[in-house]
């Protein structure tokens, strides 16, 4: 045997133990087919209980939150509603009850409906009624001529400054309005439509005027029609010109009819303007022409001791809410889809 032979069987005698050594070891950490199937499924198990830990944490917090958005829901309709509530058990109390210490949820001395009948004559509610819907009608009439053909010129005609002159005109709307109310008095003044005494002094055109024309302009209702007149093609409004129709009969038979969503909410809301407005009527108007709000402040007061009849007051209060509650509940889907419509281009 040569020298080289025999060095090579003393190295594999030397390497053999550590080879065996090194086999037995990766044989005990790599784990047998049998150890690692339960591993497996353990992990498996694992996992499945942390996804269900993390399912119930989520439903939990859902739960919570709804239960805290109806909560809040609930208590803000509570302090919506009770007002309401109050006024009308308040109006159904006699005096006494009403000025008890401890006020009460229900009336327990008897129902007063006759409050209601006393309610209606010591205002003189028709009379009020009357004026308030000659000034509604006449005003959200004219308000409405004046706002459509505004939003026609600023939505389809073309002259220089036009978009200057509509900016300016939305800039007006940052003013609070109580600083017109200085002006607008300084100008029905000088043209002597404010009565200095019982109203006799003045016509009825200037008694109904100085209610009806300081407030036929809304920027805000010119704004919005103009928004929704520029949802219509202008493509329409070129082809009517081409054919020779005339700027007021396109408006008349072609845009109207398409924004009648947008004009039947801003027709609600100006009539609901003039039946709420109380400061403008009760500075420039005698008693004679004011609106329904005025009449309920002062109609109810004891001429020797200035005390109020609250009872009677609140069921004139009552009378008064009906019509606008009624326009609300059968015409809200018009007001909210005339809005929502007059914001979006397109």
């Amino acid at each position: 045997m040569s020298e080289k032979e025999i060095m090579t069987d003393k190295d594999e005698a030397v390497a053999s133990p550590d080879c065996e050594e090194t086999a037995v070891l990766e044989e005990a950490a790599a784990p047998s087919e049998g150890d690692a199937a339960p591993q497996t499924s353990k992990i498996k198990t694992m996992k499945e209980r942390d996804l269900k830990k993390v399912v119930t944490a989520q439903r939990v917090f859902k739960i919570i939150a709804q239960v805290l958005l109806y909560l809040f829901l609930g208590v803000m309709a509570l302090m919506i509603i009770f007002p309401f509530y109050w006024m009308i058990i308040s109006s159904l109390k006699s005096v006494q009850e009403y000025e008890l210490p401890i006020p009460t949820l229900f009336p327990t001395q008897g129902i007063m409906w006759s409050n209601y009948v006393e309610a209606v004559k010591a205002a003189s509610l028709f009379n009020l009624f009357k004026n308030t819907v000659i000034v509604g009608v006449v005003s959200t009439i004219l308000s409405l001529v004046i706002t459509v053909i505004s939003a026609f010129v600023f939505a389809r005609l073309e002259f220089k400054g036009r978009d200057t002159l509509f900016a300016i005109l939305l800039g007006t709307m940052m003013i609070p309005g109580e600083l017109f109310t200085i002006t607008n008095y300084v100008t029905v003044s000088k043209w002597g439509w404010v009565s200095t005494g019982s109203g006799n002094d003045i016509t009825a055109l200037q008694g109904f005027g100085v209610l009806i024309v300081p407030f036929l302009i809304s920027i805000f209702y010119i704004y919005l029609l103009k928004q929704n007149f520029m949802q219509i093609p202008n493509e329409l409004y070129l082809a009517a010109k081409v054919d020779g129709t005339k700027d007021l009969k396109y408006l008349w038979k072609v845009m109207i009819p398409l924004a009648l969503p947008t004009l039947i909410p801003i027709t609600i809301l100006k009539m609901m303007g003039a039946w709420n407005s109380y400061v403008w009527p009760r500075l420039v108007s005698p008693t004679k022409y004011h609106l329904i709000t005025n009449g309920l402040r002062t109609a109810f007061q004891d001429a020797n001791t200035g005390v109020a009849n609250i009872p009677q007051q609140m069921a004139a209060v009552t009378l008064v809410s009906i019509p606008l509650f009624l326009v609300f509940i059968f015409l809200r889907k018009y007001i909210m889809k005339g809005v929502s419509r007059s914001g979006i281009k397109g």
